[in-house]
């Protein structure tokens, strides 16, 4: 599925400023317009979901890129906030983050990330995990129309 006039606002959640620049460097080849929020910690993150304080001009994510280790709240309490949530339930989370610990993965699905990937150590690989990300939400899958509007 094309947007071609739809610009697709990422809610980028990483602490690494290396993997954040990497992530960013592989969408700006996307042929459609991709919108990044960064936040590097969890109590962040959620100030920018619900516009509080520094985060009041936050746009409405259309896709959440999570990673698990994060200071000050984690990635999996952030999940847990975001699917419970009735306002934001339906924003699709990719977690994506350097554990490949069965424990994270089982609660990542038991807490309804909508996909788990293991950040490669090879920047290749890496930059491709990203496209293929950028390629699956943005090209094939269907989003819900309240996240498009």
């Amino acid at each position: 599925m094309e947007f071609p006039d739809k610009k697709i606002n990422i809610l980028l959640i990483e602490d690494n400023p290396g993997d954040v620049r990497l992530i960013q460097e592989a969408f700006k080849t996307s042929k459609i317009d991709n919108i990044f929020t960064v936040v590097n910690n969890g109590e962040n993150a959620m100030d920018c979901l619900f516009k509080r304080g520094n985060y009041a001009e936050c746009t409405r994510p259309d896709l959440i890129l999570l990673d698990l280790n994060l200071p000050q709240k984690s990635g999996l309490e952030i999940l847990e906030e975001i699917k419970t949530n009735p306002e934001f339930k339906r924003i699709p989370v990719v977690v994506l983050t350097a554990s490949n610990a069965d424990e994270n993965i089982q609660k990542s699905y038991g807490l309804y990330a909508n996909c788990y990937i293991t950040k490669p150590a090879d920047f290749n690989q890496f930059a491709n995990v990203v496209k293929v990300i950028e390629e699956f939400w943005s090209n094939i899958a269907w989003l819900p129309s309240s996240i498009l509007t």
